[in-house]
C-alpha cells in the first residue's frame, strides 16, 4: 500500500496536533524538578516522550516526508509559543498584578535553554525519523519494535548530547553532565518500551483506515524540503 500525496490527511492532522501539544507541554512541565526514586528529572519527561513515539507512527505509515513536515511545523508553533510567552513575561504587570515571580519562573524560558531546547529537538527529532526510515526499508517493513526502539535511542541520545552541554556547562558540574544525559535517555527509551503494545495497535490500525504504508524507496532525506510531502 502506498500513495504519493501532496495532501495530509485528518489523522495526520490529529497526529500533528498531538504532536504540537506535547512539544509545548513538555516546555511548561520541564520548569518543575521531580523525583523518580532516587532520580531527579524535570516534570517534561512526563510527555516529551510522546513526541517521539508520535515521530515513530507518522514515519511508518506516512513516511519520512510527513515526519519532516510534522517535525518542522511542531519546532515553528513552539518556537511562536515560546517568543509569546517570553514578550508576555517581558511586558510589565499591570499595577494589581503580584505574581510576576510565578509567571516568570513557568513561562520565562531563559534564551540559553530555549536555544538548546530547539537545536536538539530539531537533531534529535530528524535523527530519529532518519533511522526509522532507513531500517523500514533494510528490514522491508519488518520488526517495527526494534525499529521504534532503536530509533528512539538514537534520537533520544542526540537530543541529550546537544541539549545538555549547551544548555548547562558551566552551570552544572562538568561530571555530572554524563550521568544526566545517561539518565534522560535510558528513561525516555524505556517509556518507549512501555508503551509500545499500544504504539504496535495504534499504527497497525491507522495503516489500515488510511490504506497507506510508505517506502520512502526515493526520498531526499534533506530537513529543508519542508513542502515536499
Amino acid at each position: 500500500m502506498q500513495r504519493n500525496e501532496t495532501k495530509v490527511s485528518v489523522l495526520f492532522m490529529l497526529f500533528s496536533i498531538l504532536f504540537t501539544v506535547c512539544l509545548i507541554a513538555a516546555n511548561l512541565l520541564g520548569t518543575k524538578q521531580i523525583a523518580l526514586g532516587s532520580v531527579n528529572v524535570t516534570g517534561g519527561l512526563l510527555i516529551f516522550p510522546v513526541s517521539y513515539i508520535i515521530n515513530d507512527c507518522v514515519c511508518e505509515v506516512w513516511g519520512y516526508r510527513k515526519a519532516r513536515l510534522l517535525i518542522w511545523t511542531g519546532f515553528l508553533m513552539n518556537f511562536f509559543f515560546v517568543s509569546v510567552c517570553a514578550l508576555c513575561d517581558a511586558i510589565p504587570g499591570a499595577p494589581y498584578w503580584h505574581n510576576d515571580a510565578g509567571f516568570h519562573a513557568v513561562f520565562g524560558l531563559a534564551p540559553r535553554i530555549a536555544l538548546a531546547s530547539f537545536v536538539a529537538f530539531i537533531a534529535g527529532s530528524f535523527i530519529n525519523a532518519y533511522v526509522m526510515s532507513r531500517m523500514k526499508i533494510a528490514s522491508q517493513g519488518r520488526r517495527f519494535s526494534l525499529r521504534a526502539v532503536l530509533s528512539t535511542i538514537f534520537g533520544e541520545s542526540a537530543d541529550s548530547l546537544l541539549f545538555f552541554p549547551l544548555a548547562f556547562y558551566g552551570v552544572i558540574p562538568l561530571a555530572e553532565l554524563p550521568v544526566l544525559m545517561l539518565w534522560q535517555v535510558v528513561l525516555k527509551t524505556a517509556y518507549e518500551v512501555i508503551v509500545l503494545p499500544v504504539t504496535i495497535q495504534v499504527v497497525a490500525w491507522v495503516k489500515r483506515h488510511e490504506g497507506v504504508d510508505v517506502y520512502d524507496n526515493d526520498v531526499n532525506y534533506s530537513i529543508l524540503k519542508i513542502f515536499n510531502i
